[in-house]
C-alpha cells in the first residue's frame, strides 16, 4: 500500500507542472475569456454585466463581418494551397539521393522563421513598390503592382507567405509516402498503369488519413494567424481593410479600442467557427479517407 502510494507521489509529481500549468495557462483564461464575453469591460474598470449584447452588436459591425470574410478567404485559399505544394515537395524529396537530408532541411527552415517578425518584415519589402516581385513584373514588360494600394493583391501577399510555410506539411506527408509499400507501385507498373493513373490510384488513396490530419491542422492555424497580417500592414489590417484577419481585428478590439468584452465576444465565436469546420471535415472523411483497417482502426 505504502509502495502504491508512493508510485502515485512520483507521477502526481512528474504531471503537475502540466496540470498546473493547465490550469492557470489555458482553464483560467478560458473561462474568464467566457465571463468577459458577456460583459462591457475595458481593462481599465471592473467588467459591467451586459448580457449577449457582444454577441448581438457583433453581426452589426461591418468590420467584423469583413474580418469574417477576408479570413475565410485567407483560410480557404491558403490551406488547400499550402497542402497541394507540400504534397508537391514531399514526392520531390521522396527519393534517394545522397544530398536529401539537406534538401529536407532547406525546404524545412520557412517553417520555423516563417511567423518570424522579420521574415515579414522581408516579405513587405519583397512586395514593395520597390522590391524583388515589382523589378521583375517591371522587367518582363508589365506595370508594377502596388500590393500594399490593392485589398485583393495585399491579401494575395498574405496567402502566399503562408503557402510558403509548407514545412511541417511536407514532412508529415514524406512520411506517409514511406510508409506506402512500393509493391502497390510496381505491380501498377508491370498492369502499365502511368504517373498519374498510380498518383491517384495509389498515392492519394493511401494518403487520405494524412491528408485529413494536414487539413484539420493548418486549418486551426491558419484561423489563428496573426503575425504576419499585423507586421505588414503595420497594426491596420489595410490597404481598406484587405488584410483584416478576424485575429488582427480581435487584437485592435482588446488592446487598441480597449474593449475586451467584444474581443472576448469575437474568440468564442472564433471557436464556435474553428470547431463547426472541424466536424464537417471529420463528418465528411467517412467519405474520402481510406484506411488499412474498417473503422480507422
Amino acid at each position: 500500500m505504502k509502495l502504491s502510494l508512493k508510485n502515485n507521489l512520483i507521477g502526481y509529481t512528474f504531471i503537475a507542472p502540466f496540470v498546473i500549468g493547465f490550469l492557470i495557462f489555458t482553464l483560467y483564461p478560458a473561462i474568464s475569456s467566457l465571463y468577459f464575453s458577456f460583459t462591457d469591460y475595458d481593462l481599465l474598470t471592473t467588467p459591467q454585466w451586459s448580457g449577449a449584447d457582444n454577441f448581438t452588436s457583433m453581426f452589426q459591425d461591418k468590420r467584423y463581418v469583413h474580418s469574417l470574410k477576408v479570413t475565410l478567404i485567407y483560410v480557404f485559399i491558403g490551406v488547400p494551397l499550402r497542402l497541394i505544394f507540400a504534397l508537391f515537395v514531399a514526392m520531390i524529396l521522396n527519393t534517394a539521393t545522397k544530398a536529401v537530408g539537406i534538401y529536407r532541411t532547406v525546404y524545412y527552415l520557412p517553417s520555423i522563421i516563417g511567423g518570424s517578425v522579420a521574415v515579414s518584415i522581408m516579405w513587405r519589402n519583397v512586395f514593395g513598390d520597390n522590391g524583388i516581385v515589382n523589378g521583375l513584373i517591371t522587367a518582363l514588360g508589365f506595370e508594377p503592382i502596388r500590393f500594399f494600394g490593392n485589398p485583393s493583391a495585399a491579401l494575395f501577399m498574405l496567402i502566399s507567405l503562408s503557402v510558403w510555410q509548407f514545412g511541417s506539411s511536407m514532412l508529415i506527408f514524406l512520411a506517409g509516402l514511406k510508409n506506402i509499400p512500393s509493391e502497390l507501385y510496381e505491380a501498377s507498373s508491370v498492369d502499365g498503369a502511368g504517373f498519374f493513373r498510380r498518383f491517384f490510384s495509389i498515392t492519394i488513396p493511401m494518403l487520405t488519413p494524412i491528408i485529413l490530419f494536414n487539413l484539420v491542422m493548418q486549418l486551426i492555424s491558419a484561423f489563428m494567424t496573426f503575425v504576419p497580417a499585423y507586421i505588414i500592414s503595420k497594426g491596420e489590417g489595410g490597404p481598406l481593410d484587405g488584410t483584416l484577419l478576424y485575429s488582427l481585428y480581435l487584437f485592435k478590439q482588446a488592446f487598441v479600442y480597449f474593449d475586451m468584452g467584444f474581443a472576448s465576444a469575437m474568440a468564442w465565436i472564433m471557436l464556435i467557427i474553428v470547431g463547426l469546420l472541424t466536424a464537417v471535415v471529420f463528418a465528411t472523411s467517412r467519405l474520402w479517407v481510406h484506411y488499412e483497417s474498417e473503422g480507422g482502426r
